[in-house]
């Protein structure tokens, strides 16, 4: 969303709600699906701008332990400095990125802070429980269905060589 923001830097009005839904794009994570609901507000005090920003992305994932389907909603919060580009140095603009919403013309780009945002913060795995146990790496079964057959005392292939060796010793003592 582009805001014209030439009514606050006027001083025509000091507040600016924002609610709107951000559509998906390529650069977005995979497993975000919907919309991004998008609230917010801008105040202006006494010269000094402030953006307070939350964004809500629905995502749909499978479990990191147990592939199992997971789906929610990750939220975040974002707050900025709500500045005219002329108005700050370069340095400001290149230390500062994360402290600052420019405005360019009179206008507010919004989408892409919020994107950055999302992508920044958005987990890189999801569990379906904290608790969940994964899946049995021999047979695949989820273990949360209960324990398998499968045998959980593995010898390290290093030493199957001498596994014959003690068998034979035992039998000659």
């Amino acid at each position: 969303m582009v805001l014209d923001m030439g009514p606050m830097l006027r001083g025509e009005i000091r507040r600016m709600e924002i609610d709107y839904l951000l559509p998906l794009d390529e650069a977005c994570d995979t497993r975000m699906s919907g919309e991004i609901r998008v609230k917010g507000e801008i105040t202006d005090e006494g010269g000094y701008m402030h953006l307070t920003l939350s964004a809500e992305a629905p995502y749909k994932t499978e479990c990191a332990r147990c592939l199992a389907p997971v789906e929610g909603v990750f939220s975040v919060d974002l707050e900025r400095t709500v500045a005219v580009k002329e108005t700050l140095t370069r340095e400001q603009l290149e230390e500062n990125v994360d402290e600052f919403a420019v405005i360019e013309n009179g206008k507010l780009d919004l989408d892409e802070t919020v994107r950055e945002e999302l992508i920044l913060c958005f987990p890189m795995r999801f569990l379906c429980r904290e608790d969940c146990m994964g899946l049995c790496p021999k047979c695949g079964r989820p273990l949360s269905e209960g324990s398998c057959s499968c045998e959980t005392k593995e010898i390290d292939p290093r030493w199957k060589v001498l596994e014959g060796l003690f068998d034979k010793n035992e039998k000659s003592h």
